[in-house]
């Protein structure tokens, strides 16, 4: 179980993303019911998919760098410093990226998305998981290979890439599967007015959940 827990965590804050109006679904039911028809949702989920697999691996990369020029535990001190601080900012400061207006394509979804993740913290909050990965990564390569230093760096290395590749599909995956689903049924059954009736604020949620996570790095 313990080895298991980070690929649960990272499915279920893709699907917490994939939950929050804010990372894409109220934007595709607007196209939609914009151009009356369901095609425009459906044409919207990629692109705004795309952007946000784009937000995370860009946290994911300036990681990876991270991890070879800054000895682990300090690195996590760092990122729950980082979380923390962000979190704190996200309750101060709750005002989000605006667009210009609604007729967009691919491209401009893309990058719209890539920045709506961007400003909500979406890559930060993956960072314990990944630290967590990373380190069971090194510790399996070196069980595995003994005293082959070079070797066993060289494959821990890689299978650190790779586990964060998978990482990230896993997350965007997850994503995907659950703003498709909440935005279908959205436009087909329930109409953004349920937002006004029903909705809670997932920003405070996500702003409170950020400097929680700080704290659990911190103990990790």
């Amino acid at each position: 179980m313990s080895e298991s827990w980070p690929w649960f965590a990272l499915a279920a804050l893709g699907a917490y993303h994939g939950l929050n109006p804010a990372m894409g679904w109220l934007f595709a039911v607007a196209l939609g019911l914009q151009e009356q028809r369901r095609g425009a949702v459906l044409q919207a989920l990629p692109p705004i998919a795309l952007g946000h697999a784009v937000a995370i691996s860009l946290a994911v990369l300036v990681m990876g760098v991270a991890q070879i020029m800054v000895p682990l535990d300090v690195l996590r001190y760092a990122c729950a410093g980082v979380l923390i601080l962000f979190g704190l900012y996200k309750l101060i400061w709750r005002r989000h990226p605006r667009w210009v207006g609604m007729r967009v394509g691919f491209g401009d979804l893309t990058v719209w998305s890539f920045l709506m993740a961007s400003a909500h913290g979406a890559g930060l909050m993956l960072v314990p998981v990944l630290l967590r990965l990373s380190s069971t990564e090194h510790m399996r390569g070196a069980h595995a290979h003994g005293a082959h230093i070079d070797h066993t760096a060289m494959a821990s290395s890689a299978s650190v890439v790779l586990a964060d590749l998978a990482a990230v599909g896993l997350h965007t995956l997850a994503l995907f599967a659950v703003m498709g689903a909440v935005a279908m049924v959205v436009y087909e059954k329930l109409g953004v007015m349920i937002l006004k009736r029903t909705w809670f604020n997932l920003d405070l949620l996500w702003a409170g959940a950020l400097v929680g996570a700080g704290l659990i790095t911190l103990v990790l």
